[in-house]
């Protein structure tokens, strides 16, 4: 599947819900004002029923156009609707929580050490890794028994998996994985961002039943003249109308995309079978959930979330026979419980059990550099062509998963340990970063202890033998990893983690490559946490603007890859024609494209369309891959590039 071509189609959706959702809004004014006529008609009726000389026998015409009474209703619902979708809109702008825990779902905490919660975010990490997804926050609904999920968000850096208690303990890993390859699906496509937004958008439809239900019982002095009542009654019947253009909305934006995702998952896992049981288990058990909440979020379920009654045209899932009949050819068409599994990776040992040496990593991955294909100059290493990159994007392969696994398995256990507290998660972070000479790194360390604490410095002092060890093939990964436990910072700790490791990236004079790809991802995605949600605002829409901006990040990689000026020269004419920028670019000489240059140049990026961030990627990969090889730092500068464009990037160098 073509990313790129996911995120149009998403976009062409929200055009279309934008369509939609003015229907509805113009059929419901519309509606409302004949209802208005008709009570209105009725209360000067029975008001003349009350002179004296009323002749009974009269029954004045009842006219249909009133401007003054048409506008009145057209700015009446037009308000509820708009104040009632903003409401909804800024309670869920913190993303991908908000909706989980609308929905009363319980965040995850990443040193648990219930065997099912471990099995699920060991299943989640391994995804994050595999797809170059930020490891998102993990919600388990404790209420629901029937077996669902979902993914919400905006941005990958604010979204969130949920699951239901029936899911987490009533699927194989198997199954599980199936289904949260699903929802990943979604974050990759671009459907996370349009559901969220989708809730938001209907809320004020719907709000139009709630304030009818208020109107309804309200009284006045005398209640032959009160209209409140008939006017709520009114609402209430034209806000289930609200509902009904609702549903439709939702089944109509939402549904051929589960088809999508269920593939995507089936490409992903390669394993069908545990998609099609989990499927089936849904068939035999049920997925409804018992929030008061879940109908507005349906859309967004793996599976039918609400009762029968919105099923047929309203749907927003495909029936589930469909779904497992495109992914399962020979299922039988009998929803009974698949026969039990062995399930040997339900979960990994809690911390602190395991006394085995981790796995290796097989020899066909040992290859792989953090996301890097391992190359350094003069060894001869054959990389990764360039034109191999793209495929790729927001695309993940099985051996990508396998790669993810396999890693993680590997990793030390004090590592492990370490990702799963706020505190030693930045101690990690730290040691990332310490100088590999003794002398100055005994120097940071000294100030460390003063600026933090002398047990977080105690803590990195320990950790970097460990950090640098497994740094030769897992950078960018265990940064991945940590993120869970750092979002468990406070508001203080953030601010002081923020500033302590702006200093340590400038104590040794120097900023390498790393270090600047280090603290761009860890405080972009920390930020919707501690700072406020990023506003995904599509601000550029050609790419002339944008040239220079373009211009630093192909002269940044192009410097990255070769010390030598006809090699960086050479690199730069390889990518800037895919780029297909309207003007010819210059190579900026290596000053003119530091760190703080790409800094400002990738953010305004960020802001472009899809297809400007596809070309400046393709001409990236193709400055990166010039000389037939993509070293450490070309690598993760391209997924540091690729992330701040909320483009995922999985790891480089994982082959069939």
């Amino acid at each position: 599947m073509d990313f790129f071509a996911q995120q149009a189609k998403a976009h062409s959706k929200t055009k279309l819900l934008v369509g939609y959702f003015a229907l509805a809004v113009i059929s419901m004014i519309v509606l409302i004002y004949l209802g208005a006529v008709f009570v209105s008609s009725a209360a000067h009726s029975q008001h003349r029923r009350g002179y004296r000389h009323y002749d009974y026998s009269y029954q004045p015409p009842i006219s249909l156009w009133n401007p003054l009474l048409f506008l009145g209703v057209a700015a009446g619902t037009l308000g509820v609707i708009a104040l009632g979708s903003g409401y909804k809109t800024m309670m869920l702008s913190a993303g991908g929580s908000a909706v989980a825990e609308s929905l009363d779902g319980r965040l995850l905490s990443p040193n648990t050490q219930d065997l099912n919660e471990r099995k699920l975010l060991n299943v989640v990490e391994e995804m994050a890794i595999a797809s170059g997804v930020p490891m998102p926050k993990v919600y388990v609904l404790d209420q629901e028994a029937g077996i669902n999920a979902f993914a919400a968000g905006h941005t990958p850096s604010d979204a969130a998996v949920a699951v239901t208690r029936g899911c987490l303990t009533g699927l194989t890993r198997d199954e599980l994985q199936g289904v949260i390859g699903h929802e990943f699906s979604h974050i990759l496509n671009g459907d996370m961002r349009l559901n969220v937004r989708l809730i938001g958008i209907l809320f004020g439809i719907f709000c139009l039943a709630t304030l009818g239900r208020v109107l309804l019982y309200a009284r006045g002095d005398s209640r032959d003249r009160n209209a409140l009542p008939l006017i709520g009654l009114l609402l209430v019947v034209l806000g289930s109308l609200g509902v009904f253009f609702g549903r439709l909305i939702q089944a109509a934006v939402s549904r051929q995309r589960e088809f999508l995702a269920d593939a995507s998952s089936v490409q992903f896992t390669r394993n069908p079978l545990g998609l099609s049981r989990a499927l089936q288990k849904i068939g035999a058990r049920g997925s409804a959930l018992a929030s008061p909440h879940a109908a507005d979020a349906c859309h967004l379920f793996f599976a039918n979330g609400i009762s029968e009654a919105f099923f047929g045209i309203m749907a927003t899932h495909p029936p589930l026979p469909d779904r497992i009949r495109a992914i399962d050819p020979g299922w039988d068409g009998t929803f009974k419980e698949p026969e039990a599994a062995a399930d040997h990776r339900s979960s990994r040992a809690p911390t602190g059990t395991r006394t085995a040496t981790p796995p290796p990593i097989p020899d066909r991955l040992q290859t792989v550099l953090g996301g890097a294909v391992i190359a350094s100059a003069g060894t001869g290493v054959s990389g990764i062509p360039s034109h191999s990159v793209m495929p790729n994007l927001g695309n993940p392969t099985p051996m990508h998963l396998q790669y993810a696994e396999a890693l993680r398995n590997a990793l030390p256990e004090t590592l492990q340990a370490a990702a799963q507290e706020p505190a030693s998660a930045m101690a990690m972070v730290y040691a990332l970063i310490l100088s590999p000479d003794e002398t100055l790194r005994a120097r940071q360390l000294a100030e460390l202890a003063d600026r933090t604490s002398p047990s977080i410095a105690a803590q990195t002092a320990a950790l970097y033998p460990d950090v640098t060890r497994t740094a030769a093939r897992a950078r960018l990964p265990l940064i991945n990893l940590a993120l869970p436990a750092l979002r468990q910072m406070t508001a203080p700790q953030y601010s002081q983690f923020s500033a302590t490791l702006a200093w340590l990236i400038d104590s040794d004079g120097q900023v390498e490559v790393f270090e600047f790809v280090v603290q761009k991802i860890v405080l972009r995605h920390l930020a919707p946490q501690f700072s406020g949600p990023r506003k995904a605002v599509v601000q550029y829409y050609t790419l002339k603007p944008l040239v220079p901006d373009a211009a630093v990040i192909l002269s940044a990689l192009a410097h990255v890859g070769s010390d030598d000026p006809a090699a960086v020269a050479r690199a730069f004419a390889e990518g800037a024609p895919y780029l297909r920028a309207p003007e010819p670019m210059a190579l900026l000489p290596l000053e003119q494209c530091g760190l703080a240059a790409l800094d400002a140049a990738l953010n305004r990026l960020a802001l472009a369309v899809p297809n400007i961030k596809k070309n400046l990627l393709e001409a990236c990969a193709r400055v990166a891959g010039a000389d037939g090889v993509i070293y450490e730092g070309e690598a993760e500068l391209l997924r540091a590039v690729a992330d701040t464009l909320d483009c995922p990037m999985p790891p480089l160098g994982v082959t069939e």
